[in-house]
């Protein structure tokens, strides 16, 4: 048989086939891409917060987390001082009375100015210790889910969570406490007293409608939530603010 008529066949059986995947030509290649394969498939999967743990563990640790960041935010907010020389959370003169606070201060009678801000912030930080229990309440009845979401979300995300499931509460809570406690520090009575010495008050005070008692409960709130998310961010990501074992066992992981 000629040399021709003996690569015949294999020439057909070749065509039959295909052609041969570049792979194929290097043995050792194809070998470790097959290893890595399956090295890729036998590994875990990336694990997220909390992961390994009993859900007990989890929804301990994490009231736990919580009821520390409460405490905490009520206890730094809700002392005298507490809104007013925290920059962050401070309650200024409502937006609508915004014009007519520059102008006093421009007239050299700020301190109106600053006595009615001063008397909405204590307002505020007599009625922030009333949250606690409502807050309380809402950490005890979290469940796994709820717990776990928060586990593994953002670094604000139980901060949400008050905000959407107690914000409507923790208002209609404290409200009266703001109303006794912006009728003790003379919340209306400074209001009054700016507006009359503010140009054009007179027709300022009659064409503005405001709720001081409502402005003053929502600011409190918005305050108490940012120092909440201040906190509760430090246990997230702060070693030494987990002070205790379950933290360091939930939030170490």
């Amino acid at each position: 048989m000629s040399h021709h008529a003996r690569f015949l066949p294999v020439l057909l059986l070749a065509l039959a086939l295909g052609p041969v995947p570049a792979s194929a030509a290097n043995p050792l290649e194809t070998m470790g891409q097959e290893l890595l394969k399956s090295k890729t498939a036998a590994a875990p999967a990336a694990t997220s917060a909390g992961a390994g743990l009993a859900e007990s563990d989890i929804v301990s640790g994490l009231k736990e987390a919580l009821q520390t960041a409460v405490s905490k935010s009520i206890k730094n907010l809700g002392q005298p001082g507490g809104f007013l020389d925290n920059a962050e959370v401070r309650i200024p003169v409502p937006e609508k009375l915004s014009t007519a606070a520059k102008g006093l201060r421009l007239a050299g009678q700020g301190e109106l100015v600053d006595e009615f801000e001063a008397s909405m912030n204590t307002a505020a930080e007599k009625a922030v210790p009333e949250t606690a229990d409502i807050l309380g309440n809402s950490i005890s009845q979290m469940s796994f889910e709820d717990a776990n979401k928060i586990l593994n979300g953002p670094s604000d995300a139980a901060t949400q969570y008050f905000e959407k499931t107690s914000r409507a509460d923790l208002k209609t809570r404290i409200l009266p406490v703001v109303k006794e406690a912006t009728d003790q520090a003379e919340v209306t009575a400074s209001y009054k007293r700016m507006i009359e010495a503010a140009p054009g008050g007179a027709m300022l005070a009659s064409g503005t409608s405001l709720d001081l008692d409502g402005y003053v409960a929502d600011k409190a709130l918005d305050g108490l939530f940012s120092v909440m998310a201040s906190e509760e961010a430090a246990i997230r990501q702060n070693p030494a603010a987990r002070t205790t074992d379950l933290l360091k066992k939930v939030f170490g992981q």
